[in-house]
């Protein structure tokens, strides 16, 4: 049976310019660190709960927010980062990641409920 398409058509050479160019990435969504090697994109408002933008956040920056907040109240926070840092519990995780190497994992606190 012949081929449809040609195995090797106009799209299978890189594009040299994106090599030379890396695409700069957004620092942490919460605790504003640079990146590391494993980024997860957040939705700040949950899926569940009609979002649909995605942030770039450390995992376990991630990890603390899902800990601390339900998918109610960050629906309720949203898009306002500023909001959450209010808490005294990611103020404080924060405050303490800060001087973290972008790729340090941890377990976070589990919130008192």
């Amino acid at each position: 049976m012949a081929r449809k398409h040609s195995k090797h058509g106009p799209y299978d050479e890189p594009d040299r310019e994106q090599e030379e160019n890396p695409a700069t990435v957004a620092p942490c969504w919460l605790c504003g660190r640079v990146l590391g090697k494993a980024t997860v994109w957040h939705h700040p408002v949950p899926k569940s709960r009609g979002g649909r933008d995605v942030v770039p956040m450390h995992p376990v920056c991630q990890q603390a927010l899902v800990a601390n907040f339900t998918n109610s109240e960050l629906q309720r926070h949203g898009m306002d980062v500023d909001s959450l840092l209010a808490d005294p519990t990611v103020r404080k995780f924060v405050d303490w990641i800060a001087k973290k190497d972008p790729d340090f994992t941890a377990s976070p606190p589990k919130k008192q409920r």
